[in-house]
């Protein structure tokens, strides 16, 4: 399974190392991700997600359901 937020869609950017001499090389950001589980109460069960720690904020600022209804809207969440 790829490295992509499941609800907002980030993933890996990519930029340079620069050293002291200005050299550059690519290298690649990872999202900061984390396997989660929620429980729906609409639904009444658990989901797994991969969330990134951005969207488990806003999960707590807005709740998982309203989440989930804008991650589908957006076409992030495949269900």
């Amino acid at each position: 399974m790829s490295r992509v937020c499941e609800l907002t869609g980030k993933k890996a950017m990519v930029g340079n190392n620069v050293s002291h001499a200005m050299n550059k090389t690519k290298r690649t950001f990872g999202a900061n991700l984390i396997k989660k589980r929620f429980f729906i109460p609409e639904e009444d069960k658990w989901v797994t997600l991969k969330v990134s720690t951005s969207a488990l904020k806003t999960i707590n600022k807005i709740g998982i359901s309203a989440m989930l209804k804008e991650a589908k809207s957006k076409g992030f969440l495949k269900k």
